[in-house]
This record gives C-alpha cells, structure tokens and sequence, in this order.
C-alpha cells in the first residue's frame, strides 16, 4: 500500500468512527417511545436518554481536543473508541432508566473524545490543498448527512427488531474502527516540552459547558424562570473565570490567542448559525412529516433520502472543486444561501402539504446547500491554525457547533410552542403547523445571516497547489 492508499483508508476509518458517533446523536430519538414503554421511563426522565448524552459530549469537547494536542491524537481517538463501544453495550443490555441514562453518558464522553480529535487527525494526513478540499468534503458530508441516516437506521431497527439494537448495533462497528485505526492511523508526535495539563482550567470550563447545555435542553421551567436564568448566569460566571485564567497561566489549555486568528473566530459564529439552521431543519422537519402529515419512523427516514443523496453528490464531487477553483468564500456563501432558501420554503408548508409540491423541493435545496458549504466551513475554520494545536481548534470547532445546534433548538422549539399556544385553538393542527412554520421561518434567518457573514467577513489564506508546468506554486484564489 503506498502513501496516498494509506492516508485515504485512514480518513474511510476516521469518518466510520465519527459516523458512529453521528449516528448516535440522533437514532435514539426515533426509540425514544419505544424505551419508554419497556424501562418505565415517566415522561420527564424520558429527556435524559438524550440529555445525559448531551451533557457530556458538550462539555469535553474542548478538553479531549486539548488532550489530543497534548498526548496525541490518535491516542484520544482510540480511548474515545473503546470508552463509546464499551458504553454502548451497556446502554443496549440496560435493564433499567438509570443504567441507561449513566451508560448514555458515558457514550457522551467517548463521542466528544472521537469527535474532538477526528478533524484534527484529517488536517494532519492531508496537506496537499487538493486532497485536503476532496477529504474534507468527504468528511462534511458524513458530519452534515449521518443525521438523516440515523433517523433511517433507528426506524429500521426499531420496527424490524427491537429499540436494544440501535445501541448494540455500534459494538461490531466499534471494534472494527478501533483495530483499522490502531494499524492505519499515523502515532503522531507528542509535545515533550510543556505536557502540561491545565487542570482547574479543565474543570472550569468543562463545568461551565455543562452547565450552559443543562440550561438549554435539560431544564422545562421556561426560559424567563429563575432556574434557567440562574444556570445561565452561573455559567457565563464560569466561562470568565475560565478565560481570566486562560489569560494568566504560562500553559493554558486554550490560549486566548487563537481566537484572535480572524478566520477561527468568524468561523466560530458561522459555526453557531449553521447548527442551529440545520437543527431547525433536521429536528421540526420530521415533527412536521410525523404530526402533520402523519408519517411513520420509517416514512421520515425515506423522506430525507433525497437530501441525503443530494448532499452525498455535492459533498464528494462538487465542493472540493469549487473550493480549489474559486476559494472557500463564495461556495460558503451560496450553500448558505440555498440552505436559507429551504428552510423558508419550508415555512410555507401547509397542513395538507404533498411530498412531492411541499416538502421534496426543500429537501433537495437543503441537500445542495449543505453539501457545499460544509467543506469550506470546516476549512475557514481550521486553515489558520498551527498543527500542533489542531486537536484543540477541532475540539473548539465541534464545541461551536453542538453549543449552537442546542441552543438553535431550544430557541426555535420555544418559538414555536410560543406561536402554537397564543391561537385560539392550541390544539389544532393549524395552529401547530403554524407553531412550525414560524421557526422555519427563523431558521432561514440563521442560515441566511452565517452566509452573510461568511460571505462579508472570513479572509481565508490562498492555497498554494503546484504548478506542474513550471514546477513552481499557485495561489488558488480565495474571494
């Protein structure tokens, strides 16, 4: 196996590893009756399959990129592995809520410690700006389209077997991962002259991410309660802390300079709007087609194949030679734009809608938005920063995008319960297609806002290519 078949059967591994952790984000909310019914869930604990799961991954995200940079990535990568695979079996044996919920944590911390690092390990097998553009549209494409997937999966498993199987199902997949990663990944260096962690730092920040994504979509008292207002502000009180100390100490775990890099923290914003437009699409999308139009699990996984096929094409053989042709601004700009465009489409779904008139048109606008505008968003995101802290501008990356796509949703489903309970008849399915007709519509303006931005304000640096003719570099063009 030469060099180029050993760098590319590492990102097929990478990209399996993370699809397992993508997929998992959002399988089990099609079980989640299912779990209910068999464990004895109440309604209220019900939530925390997902939330405990959120918690975690959430807050370690910074602290597993940081531990990457610090004792190697491909190190962190394999923990993350085991600990998810070992908490999987778990979570499919539980035999009651509270093993469940502690074994959904768990799989949080070995998401966050997989998903942490995986960019960073891309960033670090390709250099050359043509295999890196065509690699990280591959890897967009798994980040961006393993949520329709596990909505497909989790239908299929669920109805043809039983709800275990949407966690068991990672354990041949996990080990598969963690053996072709073992033998494929490169060691990577470890930085022998400062391996030291920043651990009150750690804790801080860690606590304060946790916190923060409790107050979003842990908490059911509203968002003008003293509960959610006092977690939020209890976080905010962490986070400076945090940055105060970030500001002092020789060996931060994140150097504040990072953010002063314009594209990382541009990127960061960007990062933040597109999740929560893409939440706002991924999560009211399938209430609409199963509260409105009376879709099964299974019929919602098969309306968001062509999305998923749309986005396939466009992320592997689209956007990677727009971006090596014209730079990463204007392909950011339009899929963000096309992204906007379907979500507002979107907002004018009707309570009788047909697939074909109302919702396949959105599907497939989204499908082309996202699929070119993944790859240039991770790439303005990670193009500024030194190798030797790539770990910890993936882990912030990543960190930017699950913080909005929470807070996108809760924004959002507020929004709508809003709308659907000031009608006359709450319970109508007017009024709550309404209710959902109104968060698309915000939806769209996050979206629409992120191209905007990214169009106005990231300055990525040219990418340099060989000129094979006269043996010297060319700047690809970056407008």
């Amino acid at each position: 196996m030469n060099d180029k078949q050993a760098r590319w059967l590492a990102l097929y591994v990478l990209c399996l590893g993370d699809l397992m952790i993508v997929l998992d984000t959002n399988i089990v909310n099609v079980a989640l009756p299912s779990i209910q019914a068999d464990l004895g869930f109440s309604q209220t604990a019900l939530a925390w399959v997902v939330n405990a799961y959120m918690l975690t991954f959430g807050g370690f995200l910074l602290l597993s990129g940081r531990l990457g940079d610090l004792f190697g990535n491909k190190r962190v990568f394999l923990a993350g592995v085991v600990s998810f695979t070992a908490a999987s079996i778990a979570c499919g044996l539980a035999p009651n809520p509270l093993f469940l919920v502690v074994g959904r944590a768990v799989q949080g911390l070995g998401g966050a410690a997989v998903s942490a690092v995986a960019l960073a390990l891309i960033m670090g097998l390709f250099t050359d700006p043509a295999e890196r553009a065509k690699a990280m549209g591959f890897f967009g494409f798994v980040v961006s389209g393993g949520g329709a997937v596990g909505v497909l999966a989790g239908g299929i498993l669920t109805g043809l077997l039983n709800w275990h199987w949407i966690f068991l199902v990672n354990v041949p997949i996990g080990v598969g991962v963690w053996v072709a990663a073992s033998r494929v990944l490169p060691a990577g260096q470890v930085r022998d002259g400062d391996q030291r962690l920043d651990v009150p730092g750690a804790g801080l920040v860690t606590l304060s991410l946790m916190i923060a994504v409790y107050a979003v979509v842990g908490g059911n008292a509203g968002w003008a309660s003293t509960e959610t207002l006092g977690l939020l502000a209890a976080a905010a009180v962490l986070m400076v802390a945090f940055v105060v100390r970030e500001a002092r100490i020789e060996h931060p775990l994140v150097p504040l300079r990072l953010f002063k890099l314009r594209n990382v923290a541009i990127s960061q914003i960007l990062g933040v709007l597109w999740a929560g437009a893409m939440f706002a699409w991924f999560f009211l999308s399938a209430l609409y087609l199963q509260q409105v139009l009376g879709y099964g699990a299974l019929g919602v996984g098969l309306a968001y194949l062509p999305a998923w096929l749309v986005m396939a094409f466009c992320s592997l053989r689209v956007s990677d030679r727009l971006v090596m042709r014209i730079g990463i601004r204007v392909p950011l700009a339009t899929g963000l734009g096309l992204v906007a465009v379907s979500l507002a489409l979107f907002a004018f779904a009707p309570v009788g809608g047909e697939y074909v008139v109302h919702v396949l048109p959105a599907m497939v606008l989204l499908g082309l938005g996202a699929g070119i505008a993944f790859n240039p968003v991770l790439l303005a995101a990670m193009g500024d920063v030194e190798p030797h802290e790539a770990g910890l501008a993936s882990g912030v990356v990543n960190t930017s995008f699950m913080m909005g796509g929470a807070l996108g949703l809760a924004i959002l489903v507020a929004v709508s319960s809003w709308w659907t309970g000031g009608q006359s008849d709450p319970t109508s399915l007017e009024s709550l297609n309404g209710g959902f007709q109104v968060a698309f519509a915000v939806g769209a303006v996050f979206a629409a806002a992120a191209a905007t931005i990214g169009g106005a304000y990231l300055r990525p640096r040219p990418m340099l290519v060989p000129d094979a003719e006269a043996g010297d570099e060319v700047a690809v063009p970056v407008h």
